[in-house]
């Protein structure tokens, strides 16, 4: 059996996989959904929330297992476990990008959204007075994130999101990856067909940058753990 180890986005929590997860249980497998510091479910200050942290907190979770593991990254997250691969390569079976940044050497999450003239959820951010956090109002979430999602799941989701400030220093963190490491992971993607956070243009640029062994498709939104939480299980199984 595969122990998957899924890693939310910006803004999220853990709570994010609590759809996708159970399909996965059912067929037997082990999964665990981490949280990482100052997502909304944790109570951490925001000013000690680096992309170092996310990944420590990632290897920290993977070096008390005795077997390799299934990382599967969603959104800003594709960044994390990237990173992740490129430090201990050897625990990991597989990489699976949900959505998700997959970038090159030397580029951040920032600089790969500003330059996607497809995405709409970048332009109605409001930052702090001091840059270092960022928020949206429940309008951008409802049209730019969920708009195919079911009202009963935006209704869960947006009290865990309003009011909360994502780190900026994570998306503008430089990726530092090589190919004897990192580029030696089996990798997956799943693309999200009608993503207005992370465009089809942009996800399609992002798969030129490494070896990905296979490339599959949901007709989603950038939330398919809400949309279509159990088709995407099912990508994953």
């Amino acid at each position: 059996m595969t122990h998957y180890i899924l890693v939310h986005g910006a803004w999220e929590g853990s709570w994010s996989w609590d759809y996708v997860r159970p399909t996965l249980e059912r067929q037997g497998h082990t999964v665990t959904a981490l949280n990482l510091h100052g997502g909304s479910d944790d109570g951490k200050n925001i000013t000690n929330v680096t992309m170092d942290s996310y990944v420590d907190t990632v290897v920290n979770a993977i070096n008390q297992l005795d077997h390799k593991v299934v990382l599967v990254g969603h959104s800003m997250a594709g960044t994390v476990i990237s990173l992740v691969a490129e430090q201990v390569p050897a625990k990991i079976q597989k990489l699976v990008y949900v959505a998700a940044f997959l970038l090159g050497n030397g580029d951040s999450v920032l600089e790969a959204m500003q330059r996607d003239p497809n995405g709409e959820f970048l332009p109605e951010l409001i930052f702090s007075d001091d840059q270092s956090s960022a928020q949206a109002l429940e309008q951008t979430w409802r049209s730019k994130a969920f708009h195919d999602v079911r009202e009963n799941r935006i209704l869960e989701a947006l009290p865990l999101l309003l009011g909360v400030g994502q780190a900026t220093e994570p998306f503008m963190a430089k990726m530092v990856l090589s190919q004897e490491r990192f580029g030696s992971v089996p990798k997956v993607y799943i693309r999200t067909a009608i993503d207005k956070m992370v465009s089809p243009k942009l996800q399609e640029e992002m798969l030129q940058n490494w070896k990905t062994d296979e490339v599959l498709e949901l007709n989603s939104g950038h939330f398919p753990t809400l949309s279509m939480p159990e088709t995407l299980a099912e990508l994953l199984l």
